[in-house]
């Protein structure tokens, strides 16, 4: 049986993507799609995919009027946490693609979902390179007690840093806080340039032209270093895939998990 999807953010850069690639998969079915600037017209004509044959609606609450097993947030980090306890409300599984959530964001989603039996998996990059860099990062650190995350974005992005380089560095704290050789109360000069923290982590947010989106750990130990970086390009078809295995997998969790590598074999 087919799992019934609705996806909020259906004609964004990555919705769209992520909407084509559910026409082709057998096993899923999108049944409604959320975007303000489409509302009212079925997502076939919006995409120009006969397959994706899924009302547009306004909003979240008005889409999820169509009773669907998994929800997809795709949308803007000011709407994303009222979206999903709305999804969680009507009783949907969740998908988070969105970036910008806080660590107190999550804290209340997960609690939602463990009170309506649902999970939620947040994920602040679907490429198979970027959970392969949380990966290696997270084996490094156990190893390396000096390290840096630098976040790089085009010089549009709001957000700063990216729900990826956030859930990079809440992973790598699990491990251990990294060792600053200067603690940050006694640097001489700008404070800021040493970045801001998160989760214990410095990390640096570059905005410019020329980037789309990346994100590099490096480590420092006597005389060596070690750099783990990952560059997406301008397309989002990298993000399918792993989109799609979040979706088919979300339904059976309990609560909230963050990262693709929750539901891989890593």
């Amino acid at each position: 049986m087919s799992l019934k999807v609705c996806l909020a953010g259906a004609t964004g850069w990555a919705g769209a993507e992520l909407a084509r690639g559910l026409a082709d998969a057998g096993d899923l079915q999108l049944v409604a799609a959320v975007s303000r600037s489409h509302a009212g017209r079925n997502l076939a004509a919006v995409l120009d995919e006969p397959r994706l044959d899924a009302p547009v609606f306004a909003t979240a609450a008005e889409a999820l009027s169509q009773p669907c097993d998994v929800f997809v947030e795709y949308t803007h980090p000011d709407t994303a946490k009222a979206n999903v306890l709305a999804a969680l409300a009507h009783g949907a599984h969740v998908v988070v693609g969105t970036s910008g959530l806080t660590d107190a964001d999550y804290a209340q989603l997960d609690a939602a979902a463990r009170g309506r039996g649902r999970g939620v998996l947040a994920c602040g990059n679907f490429a198979l390179t970027a959970v392969l860099l949380q990966k290696f990062a997270v084996m490094a650190a156990r190893y390396i007690p000096h390290w840096e995350i630098i976040d790089y974005a085009y010089e549009g992005k709001p957000d700063a840093p990216s729900g990826t380089a956030r859930e990079l560095a809440a992973r790598m704290a699990q491990v251990r806080q990294p060792h600053l050789g200067v603690p940050l109360d006694q640097v001489r000069g700008t404070r800021e340039t040493r970045g801001g923290t998160i989760a214990g982590s410095q990390v640096h947010a570059v905005r410019l032209p020329g980037f789309v989106l990346g994100v590099e750990t490096i480590f420092g130990m006597p005389e060596q270093t070690l750099s783990i970086r990952h560059n997406a390009g301008a397309g989002a078809r990298p993000y399918v895939d792993g989109a799609l295995l979040a979706i088919r997998k979300v339904p059976g969790l309990l609560g909230l998990h963050r990262g693709l590598d929750a539901v891989l074999e890593l």
